[in-house]
């Protein structure tokens, strides 16, 4: 019998951290994601993302959200590619911590985003799925670089990243839903990157790295 994973061996990919499972969400996840997302995630009329897409009606956002999960999914190439995992604390669903690249076997450069639902922050989850996927880039993908960025303002973004090694890397003036924002770009390399002291374990790491052709 055919499996999943044989099909799209993304979904075999688990990141282990010792609070946090990280694995990509499926279409069964989807609901608990929406779920997560409906609880809040930041003050109402502060968005911190690019696409205000958590002050969404609650019924639009379910569907946008499924939209996408499968835009994600659908357009991912050895070129440009984006894994939206999910984020478990116990048998919970919090948040999604995202890492993808473009030419990454020319650039060896990744970027990162994330959300948690606003009861669970200030445990520094945050932080510890960042570090996840910053060890995940770095040693088991062989990356050079981790990129991200935050509004000026967002000092749990920024302290986050600051924790971790990443260093200033510009600040850009842009569109964020119609507002203007600025955005303080950071980076993050394996000599400045702060490790945890922790060990991140990590299953299905080869079929989905030669999927995305990684390697």
């Amino acid at each position: 019998m055919t499996v999943l994973t044989s099909l799209w061996p993304l979904f075999g990919l688990t990141l282990t951290t010792p609070r946090l499972v990280l694995r990509p969400i499926t279409d069964d996840d989807i609901p608990a994601a929406v779920e997560a997302a409906k609880s809040g995630i930041h003050e109402p009329g502060r968005n911190p993302f690019s696409t205000p897409w958590a002050e969404l009606p609650a019924a639009e956002l379910g569907p946008k959200m499924a939209q996408w999960y499968w835009r994600c999914r659908g357009q991912a190439t050895a070129e440009d590619w984006t894994l939206l995992l999910g984020i478990w604390h116990g048998h919970e669903f919090i948040g999604c911590q995202d890492i993808g690249a473009k030419d990454f076997a020319t650039l060896r450069t990744v970027s990162t985003g994330s959300w948690l639902r606003q009861s669970v922050q200030g445990q520094g989850l945050g932080k510890e799925m960042r570090a996840a996927v910053a060890l995940y880039a770095f040693d088991w993908l062989k990356a050079d670089v981790a990129e991200s960025e935050a509004a000026v303002w967002n000092a749990a973004s920024l302290g986050v990243s600051r924790s971790l090694g990443y260093e200033p890397n510009g600040v850009t003036r842009v569109s964020w839903g119609g507002k203007m924002e600025d955005v303080q770009k950071v980076r993050l390399t394996p000599q400045t990157f702060k490790r945890p002291d922790w060990t991140l374990q990590v299953e299905g790491h080869e079929p989905a790295a030669s999927f995305l052709g990684v390697g």
